[in-house]
């Protein structure tokens, strides 16, 4: 009996463990990894990194790097992958958010049942989590601010949304906490860059007065020297 009880609690504990290693494996789209940093996310894309967007430089780097798979050898076939554009952005170089525009010819007749139906195959079934306000997140890229399902927990968040056309679908895989700090730091980049524009302005000037100045110092040297009446 006590042989049993302890097999019982071993058992038990390993289930526990298990359980709390899936728990802790990142979150994911295919094989792209939230958290991953610029230059992993470049590799799997055959993207090179240098093509990635600086969006903000402080007081935390926020890049993006866009990719369209149908130019792409690597994955699925072009004519059969349902996905038209990904764009992946980054917080300090750890990626938080994923941004998957879908091919409207491969989502052409699906409503949004069937969307929902799909996603909950990879992603279980839908959250009770109240939506959050994504829009200020998406909005540049496209006019995508309705949710129709969401699925995730406090740390992780997919987000389905649909188009201002029937068959145009958006999913929006995010980390929670990366995604909190990426808005911080962006509303401070935008104060900051308000405060410091006049400055910008006043040195802009002065360097195009000093430019415009040398220019027809140069110019007025060599007219000078081969100028014959």
């Amino acid at each position: 009996m006590i042989m049993n009880i302890r097999a019982i609690a071993c058992t038990g504990m390993v289930l526990l463990v298990a359980s709390t290693i899936t728990a802790q494996q990142p979150f994911s789209y295919r094989d792209f990894q939230l958290g991953s940093d610029v230059a992993s996310v470049g590799k799997l894309t055959g993207s090179m990194a240098t093509a990635a967007k600086v969006l903000h430089a402080r007081p935390a780097a926020i890049v993006e790097l866009e990719w369209r798979p149908r130019y792409s050898s690597r994955g699925e076939s072009p004519q059969t992958d349902p996905v038209d554009t990904m764009l992946f952005r980054f917080y300090d170089d750890q990626l938080y958010t994923i941004i998957v525009d879908y091919d409207r010819r491969r989502t052409e007749g699906m409503g949004a049942a069937d969307m929902i139906a799909a996603v909950t195959e990879t992603y279980g079934p839908t959250s009770r989590l109240a939506s959050r306000p994504i829009g200020s997140q998406t909005s540049g890229y496209g006019l995508f601010e309705t949710p129709i399902a969401i699925w995730g927990d406090a740390e992780y968040s997919v987000t389905l949304l649909r188009g201002a056309q029937p068959d145009a679908f958006r999913l929006v895989v995010t980390s929670i906490p990366l995604d909190n700090l990426a808005r911080k730091a962006s509303a401070t980049a935008v104060q900051m860059d308000a405060a410091e524009a006049p400055q910008r302005e006043l040195a802009r000037q002065k360097k195009e007065t000093e430019d415009s100045v040398a220019a027809r110092e140069k110019a007025k040297a060599e007219n000078k020297a081969g100028f014959r009446p």
